[in-house]
């Protein structure tokens, strides 16, 4: 696909659509593939969001998703999307009792995601998880090393479940809201313990995020070069646009194919019925759209940024509002600012892997 031709819309300019863009058109413009791709990240829930995210998904080329569905909300899911949907086990996080919820009450969920198909667990370690330790009374509770998440990594693995993991956070949340080294620990600190893990359970691993490093692909080649457990998946938009965009070029193509089989597609795209009305108490996700066809230019923007990022040419500004440029650079940058998108033009038979092959290859891994 040669530099995109905006399409306008009818749309009002958004967060998720700076330009106006009419994203239904722009799917159009992208190269039809002789395969359907895999989404390796997501969080799907509610089902009128779901029906509109299964419309970005058609028109994106998106076969097959796997999502972090709410264990209560896993029928009204699959009535959307059927058999296209991998389910991933993850805590209660709506729970205000987080000993319970991250902890005993994981390991129940846990059983009745595997009764439900799922083979993939979540294990969140985000740096912040601190913030929630502290309040329950122990900081140390919420670690990657903590006996609650070995627990839960000892029950998935003796059912037969992969496991995923959410290590780190991007350098500009390190530069600020984790400037205190001695509360969240440096971002290589955060590794110490996964390296660890990754010995003890053998079973597949995937890392989310790029493995929380994309700014560092050094650092992703040693740990991948040590840990041929390991995959990444590439989600979380905003984050991979930006960073992603930032390296040589050719440089991402060259670390994609040394690792091709083990680098899956994500988008990291969060659905919610809180996405259609105009609600006051919102959370930081849910309040990220207030209406049906601003739901839509939030979950088809993340499919059109990645899918023309990874097969294209395209360099221009990102069309997605990048907090985290105010966030460092507060007098250069608003909220509504966005980076640079640098297309990485992948050769067919390398977006293939990322696509497609690499979601197959995790699977029977876990086999």
């Amino acid at each position: 696909m040669a530099n995109s031709t905006p399409i306008q819309s009818q749309h009002s300019v958004n967060p998720s659509n700076r330009f106006g863009w009419n994203y239904r058109a722009l799917s159009g413009q992208l190269t039809k593939l002789p395969f359907a791709i895999t989404d390796a990240h997501s969080h799907v829930n509610g089902a009128r969001a779901c029906a509109i995210l299964r419309e970005a998904m058609d028109l994106y080329g998106i076969g097959s998703i796997w999502s972090m569905t709410y264990l209560e909300q896993v029928p009204a899911v699959r009535a959307e999307l059927g058999d296209r949907l991998r389910l991933i086990a993850v805590p209660d996080f709506a729970s205000k009792d987080r000993k319970h919820s991250l902890g005993a009450g994981f390991l129940e969920r846990i059983g009745k995601y595997h009764e439900l198909g799922s083979r993939l667990c979540k294990i969140w370690a985000a740096p912040r998880s601190v913030d929630l330790a502290i309040e329950a009374g122990d900081p140390t509770m919420f670690q990657l090393n903590a006996p609650l998440r070995v627990a839960a990594m000892e029950l998935a693995s003796s059912l037969g479940m992969s496991l995923m993991v959410h290590i780190a956070d991007p350098d500009t949340w390190f530069q600020t809201r984790y400037s205190d080294a001695a509360r969240y620990g440096t971002k290589s600190a955060q590794y110490l313990p996964l390296e660890r893990l990754l010995d003890r359970f053998t079973a597949p691993w995937l890392a989310a995020h790029m493995g929380g490093w994309p700014e560092d692909l050094q650092f992703l080649t040693g740990i991948l070069d040590r840990h041929p457990n390991l995959f990444l998946d590439t989600s979380a938009t905003k984050w991979m646009l930006r960073e992603i965009s930032k390296h040589p070029q050719g440089a991402v193509e060259t670390f994609l194919e040394r690792f091709r089989g083990r680098i899956l597609f994500g988008s990291d795209i969060v659905t919610t019925d809180e996405h259609m009305s105009a609600g006051e108490a919102k959370s930081e996700m849910a309040a990220k759209a207030s209406r049906p066809e601003d739901a839509f230019d939030l979950y088809a923007s993340r499919y059109w940024a990645l899918r023309t990022m990874w097969e294209s040419a395209f360099d221009g500004e990102s069309p997605i509002a990048d907090p985290d440029l105010a966030m460092v650079d507060p007098k250069h940058f608003t909220a509504l600012d966005a980076p640079r998108m640098r297309g990485q033009n992948l050769p067919v038979s390398l977006l293939k892997s990322l696509y497609v092959d690499a979601a197959a290859n995790f699977v029977s891994a876990g086999n």
